[in-house]
């Protein structure tokens, strides 16, 4: 395993994703385990943020205290890395929230943009790309060449997953091998389709209750 990728190993983001995987999970239920776990994984993410210091005063004495240096935005990847932003929000409620639009082909499998929200240039140094499920990895390298090519360094980008395929992180490290990966769980199979197995089924589906029957 690259020492880019950080699979979270804790009781709480276990039982969060158990929960998840079971088909009788109420879409509620879903939207708040997608969150927690974001939760989760944008606080351990964020540990070796580097930090600026400033000199304060308490009401009994100076201080030192320390703020964000590097400005922050997130790029969620519709539409289920939408169930993901909230949470990263709660880290940083002044972060821009830049929406990148894209499709996996049914038949090729294969990803389509379909929309961009990134400005002319990057006004932000460090990106967290957000995408619940990471199965062939064909659209979050998508998203990835996406993001680059708008001006941000692979070494500035974190992509935050709940779930990912053994094959899909082979595919996103081949592609990007300096990308910095954190995963709250890993499963070994995909489907012939291209679907996480046994995964939690379709995330956008789940998170906004448009199962079909």
């Amino acid at each position: 395993m690259s020492d880019k990728l950080h699979i979270l190993s804790h009781p709480i983001v276990n039982a969060e994703l158990s929960k998840l995987r079971q088909i009788s999970t109420s879409p509620k239920a879903f939207r708040e385990g997608i969150h927690h776990i974001s939760l989760i994984l944008g606080i351990e993410a964020t540990r070796t943020l580097e930090e600026s210091t400033f000199d304060g005063e308490t009401p009994v004495a100076p201080f030192t205290g320390t703020v964000i240096k590097p400005r922050i935005g997130l790029t969620p990847i519709l539409r289920a890395g939408l169930g993901m932003t909230d949470a990263l929000l709660t880290l940083f409620p002044s972060a821009p929230v830049y929406h990148l639009g894209l499709f996996r082909e049914r038949v090729t499998l294969q990803p389509v943009e379909y929309y961009s929200k990134l400005p002319s240039s990057p006004p932000v140094d460090q990106v967290f790309l957000l995408d619940p499920l990471l199965a062939t990895g064909g659209t979050v390298c998508a998203a990835l060449t996406m993001i680059v090519e708008w001006g941000i360094a692979v070494k500035d980008i974190k992509l935050l997953c709940v779930l990912a395929s053994e094959d899909g992180l082979k595919h996103v490290q081949a592609e990007y091998p300096g990308l910095e990966i954190w995963v709250a769980g890993v499963d070994k199979h995909l489907t012939p389709e291209g679907i996480i197995s046994p995964g939690l089924g379709d995330a956008g589906d789940r998170l906004f209750n448009t199962i079909r029957a």
